[in-house]
């Protein structure tokens, strides 16, 4: 076997590279090609399919997240990997190779998992309502020690308003994990790239984060070169430029299919009682509707939406891999340049009380904005410092510095590009491995088996 790291460059496409910024990533470019992605592209959609080599009508992952009819709840982000249906990379090759093992570095649902190494974040959530940046891992132990040596996990870097490369450099110290148990397979994600992307859009001045992420690649490179392992770089999708945010919860609002419990003046989506919904993940959303005779009516309703490109009913959603109990009655995809809120409320002084903060896992759908400081706040930092106060003394606080202006968010995924040169890619230290001049999503996976097993 030949070991091998793969470093998921999130947010990485070929229209990214070839220029001063980003030298070290550059040397792969003539040994890469582009991957024709999945509808949705979306990290655990995408990374489902590389693991397992099948589509989301197969492994289950139809989205970030999406409505469990059982409980009544839309759910996103969980982590365990029992939702991810089908055999995953680490069987096939221990099946070939008793001696595998594989390390999973930040790849998504990490937990419950029969890998042999796991990292993944996972925050502490205090009876007094504190959440405190945390990881979980497999060894247990490595937490503590990683933490110890590297400082606490830097949650507030990976997701939030002040993501910056400090979250990326944190996982990349952890290739620590490397000398001490040396995995035949070792997954690493990488996500700086993807957040100021999604704040900037590709024609912003993105140019410094490019350097930051080179650089830390590079310094990757040398690491897995010095200890003999073929290097593969990819990227989940590509994050193209929009300006066009879509509210189809809003639609279904005043089309009479939204049903909304009000809590001191505030408003709740009742997805239980609501005859339709949408549960908006990036440039996808999926629309639960309740009854069947109400499935051509809410089709019809999005035919004509500016902005929307497809409206995937059960025979689109078989075409596209999506065809999966999780998945809504009906599925839209945007349009180029445009891409779906999860907003219902049409006063923002009735948007529920989470919609301001960083809330991931109350929320039913993905909201962007959590990468903003409200422009309206006159002074942001001294609001922080103040809640940050009430927190330490263990008063009741509320960190309320999110904005409710879609029109902020500058780039979005989710959709397969038009131009292959703004998708993802998969480069290679090991070129004569690859064939063809592109690669399907579903391909990843036995062309990473290949890396590990073939001479």
């Amino acid at each position: 076997m030949q070991r091998t790291v793969i470093l998921n460059v999130v947010g990485l496409t070929r229209s990214l590279l070839g220029g001063p910024c980003t030298p070290r990533l550059n040397h792969f470019l003539p040994s890469s090609i582009p991957i024709r992605t999945i509808t949705p592209a979306v990290t655990c959609s995408v990374q489902s399919t590389y693991l397992t080599g099948k589509m989301p009508s197969d492994h289950g992952i139809v989205a970030n997240g999406w409505f469990e009819r059982d409980l009544g709840e839309v759910m996103f982000w969980k982590q365990s990997n029992r939702l991810v249906a089908g055999e995953k990379i680490w069987h096939e090759a221990k099946r070939r190779n008793p001696g595998f093992t594989c390390s999973n570095c930040f790849w998504w649902y990490a937990m419950q998992t029969d890998a042999d190494i796991t990292m993944t974040p996972r925050p502490l959530y205090c009876a007094d309502g504190r959440k405190l940046p945390d990881c979980y891992t497999v060894p247990l132990e490595l937490r503590d020690r990683y933490n110890s040596q590297f400082g606490q996990f830097p949650l507030f870097h990976f997701w939030g308003p002040a993501t910056s490369i400090v979250s990326s450099e944190w996982i990349a110290n952890a290739m620590a994990t490397d000398r001490e148990f040396s995995p035949t397979l070792q997954l690493v994600y990488l996500p700086h790239l993807d957040y100021c992307l999604q704040k900037s859009g590709p024609r912003g001045d993105v140019s410094g984060d490019l350097a930051e992420i080179d650089a830390l690649c590079g310094k990757l490179f040398d690491f897995f070169d010095g200890r003999g392992c073929r290097v593969v770089v990819l990227s989940e999708y590509g994050i193209t430029q929009v300006s066009r945010p879509i509210h189809p919860n809003r639609i279904l609002r005043d089309a009479g299919f939204l049903s909304l419990k009000i809590d001191q003046g505030r408003e709740y989506l009742d997805p239980m009682i609501s005859r339709g919904f949408a549960v908006a993940d990036h440039q996808v959303a999926h629309l639960y509707v309740r009854n069947q005779q109400d499935i051509p009516a809410v089709k019809q309703l999005f035919t004509t939406v500016p902005g929307v490109e497809l409206v995937l009913d059960a025979d689109g959603k078989r075409a596209h891999g999506l065809d999966h109990q999780r998945s809504g009655e009906l599925v839209l995809v945007a349009a180029a340049e445009s891409w779906f809120s999860y907003y219902w409320w049409q006063d923002d002084k009735s948007a529920p009380d989470y919609a301001r903060t960083v809330n991931i896992h109350a929320k039913p759908g993905y909201d962007p904005c959590e990468l903003f400081l409200d422009p309206a706040i006159r002074f942001p930092k001294l609001k922080i410092a103040v809640t940050l106060a009430k927190k330490i003394l263990g008063f009741r606080y509320l960190m309320d510095v999110i904005p409710l202006d879609a029109a902020l968010v500058k780039g979005s995924h989710g959709r397969i590009t038009d131009n292959p040169d703004d998708g993802p890619l998969f480069m290679t230290s090991a070129p004569q491995l690859l064939e063809g001049s592109e690669i399907e999503a579903t391909a990843v996976r036995d062309l990473i088996l290949r890396h590990v097993f073939d001479a």
